[in-house]
């Protein structure tokens, strides 16, 4: 009888997941559209919808107005006003938080200085929780469910059990991050949110696939544009992870034997000849400190070099495009590995892209081994500093729709057919 019991409530499971992807694809649609499109009896998917309405994700929208025979139909469609997924993406000189609805659109977007490098990895965790309680308990998400939080960090991550493997930038080495968020949250008293740590670039990879500016692009490389160079891979549209889950590592390179040493200890890495540190310190030489750049620096620093850079400054214009140059290699190397149809440049790149972007595409072109790079294109993000915490988000709303999360509890019992 239990085993009975299991396998019914586990097959109903998977088809509600069936049922919202169902009419996510095709909304606005009848129940008999989504019985046809699915090959569940109309029974079936009558008692399947009523569920998933009483969960606050489906609703109706009003009958259908075209000409059928018999009855006309009541339209379905997402119900966008009830559910809410969270990413943050942390980095070196700041934090970012979005919240979107069951359609993917935006409900919360903030850009929070932080300097997490010199915060050290116990009071970043702290600021991360406190800045995940406030957005959880934000009035524009009152009345909705949270499905999920998904954390961004630039490192190497252990994705299944959260924990920070090794993040050179922030300085942080097997550190916990999903257990002590629990911890921390539930101190604030927020319980039952599923919580997630991922790389940033692949779930700025994810944001680019889904909602960026070249969407539906299934095979594409995002690069963060930060201190570090990280590369988000999707093959099918779905995430090149690799046998460890650390795929995508490019800033680390080996381009330039004897070049300038990395944060990781080595030298000549993509990391230490493109990395925005690395511009930095040769666009605009005179301004930069003679320590490592601290979070308030950068962001300052960028905007000074592509203010010299419009005016036509030598030194900051060389700079960048020496930059491009080795990007362009860098890429070549992915190009002739993975054979992306785009790729996609993020974060500090964006403001510099007009300076970086034609040497990028010269090198990359010449030096890839399929003529004219393979047709892949290189291009910049429209969705600037908050492209992983975007990606985060709209990553929990796709395993909702995967089945991957769990549904909301019901709002209004309903009886199984």
């Amino acid at each position: 009888m239990a085993s009975g019991t299991v396998s019914f409530q586990t097959v109903r499971e998977t088809n509600l997941g069936v049922v919202l992807r169902t009419v996510r694809e095709l909304a606005p649609c009848s129940r008999a559209e989504v019985a046809s499109a699915t090959g569940l009896n109309k029974t079936t998917v009558s008692s399947l919808v009523a569920d998933l309405m009483s969960r606050g994700l489906i609703r109706e929208t009003g009958r259908d107005s075209q000409q059928r025979v018999g009855r006309p139909g009541v339209l379905l469609a997402l119900d966008d006003s009830s559910i809410a997924a969270v990413g943050l993406e942390v980095n070196v000189d700041y934090l970012s938080v979005v919240a979107v609805d069951l359609l993917q659109r935006e409900l919360i977007s903030r850009h929070v200085p932080f300097d997490a490098r010199s915060a050290g990895a116990e009071e970043s965790v702290r600021r991360i929780a406190h800045t995940l309680g406030a957005t959880l308990t934000d009035p524009a998400l009152d009345g909705r469910t949270t499905v999920g939080v998904s954390v961004a960090v630039p490192a190497l991550i252990d994705a299944p059990s959260g924990t920070v493997t090794h993040a050179p930038n922030l300085g942080w080495r097997n550190l916990p991050l999903r257990t002590r968020l629990l911890e921390l949250l539930r101190e604030e008293g927020i319980e039952g949110v599923p919580v997630r740590v991922d790389n940033d670039a692949n779930l700025g990879a994810v944001a680019e696939y889904r909602v960026g500016s070249f969407a539906g692009t299934a095979d594409l490389a995002y690069l963060t544009g930060e201190v570090g160079i990280g590369a988000g891979l999707l093959a099918g549209g779905e995430p090149l992870r690799g046998a460890g889950g650390f795929a995508g590592e490019v800033g680390h390179l080996p381009l330039l034997p004897d070049g300038p040493e990395c944060a990781c200890g080595r030298r000549g890495c993509l990391e230490a000849l493109a990395g925005i540190d690395a511009i930095l310190r040769e666009a605009v030489p005179d301004r930069v400190p003679d320590r490592p750049l601290s979070g308030g620096d950068i962001a300052a620093l960028v905007k000074v070099a592509v203010e010299r850079a419009g005016e036509g400054d030598a030194t900051t214009v060389d700079a960048l495009e020496r930059a491009g140059g080795w990007l362009g290699r860098g890429l070549a190397v992915l190009i002739n590995i993975i054979d992306p149809g785009l790729v996609v440049l993020g974060g500090y790149f964006v403001p510099l892209g007009p300076w970086l972007l034609p040497s990028c595409r010269r090198e990359a072109v010449a030096t890839a081994f399929a003529p004219q790079a393979g047709g892949c294109r290189i291009e910049l993000s429209s969705l600037g500093l908050s492209a992983a915490a975007r990606g985060g988000a709209t990553a929990m709303i796709h395993s909702l729709d995967a089945g991957l999360l769990p549904l909301p509890e019901p709002r209004v019992p309903t009886t199984p057919v």
